[in-house]
């Protein structure tokens, strides 16, 4: 064994718990401070509903959980604004001149286009300017765009 490169051994070193408690060891060092010993741990006290937090591991996690949870909500509000009935007609996705046709006919806003549309394809193609292809191209976008068209517009009336 070589001299001088091994540290000091202190068979009386006392440790010194956070909660109080105080005991001898063995150690290469002569004082050691502890935060939790088998006299506070919830383990050995049957207390192991109480959470014990070091360097603020619990907090950490429910910092983890809320972003989930805001993650969560903000998808719903994004699922939820893509299919509002607020949503102007110029997002559908029609040509110019259908557009203004709508607009024009009082509709500028997909809720009043269902509405409509739930009267029946005649309401829609009663409109001056807009025609049986903007009425094909509307329903389509409106399906790829997530909304449920009325029963009524399912029906192909010539």
């Amino acid at each position: 064994m070589k001299k001088g490169i091994h540290p000091t051994y202190y068979p009386d070193a006392k440790v010194i718990c956070s909660c109080g408690n105080t005991w001898t060891t063995g150690s290469t060092r002569k004082e050691i401070h502890t935060e939790v010993c088998s006299k506070c741990h919830p383990f050995f006290t049957g207390q192991q509903q109480r959470i014990i937090d070091i360097e603020g591991q619990v907090d950490r996690f429910y910092k983890k959980l809320q972003a989930r949870q805001d993650y969560v909500e903000e998808k719903k509000a994004k699922a939820a604004a893509r299919v509002s009935p607020e949503r102007s007609v110029k997002e559908i996705g029609l040509p110019a001149r259908a557009t203004e046709a709508l607009e024009k006919a009082g509709l500028t806003n997909v809720g009043q286009v269902l509405a409509k549309l739930a009267e029946g394809e005649a309401a829609l193609l009663g409109i001056e300017g807009f025609g049986r292809k903007s009425l094909i191209d509307m329903k389509k976008n409106l399906r790829q765009m997530g909304y449920t068209l009325p029963s009524a517009a399912e029906e192909i009336v010539v």
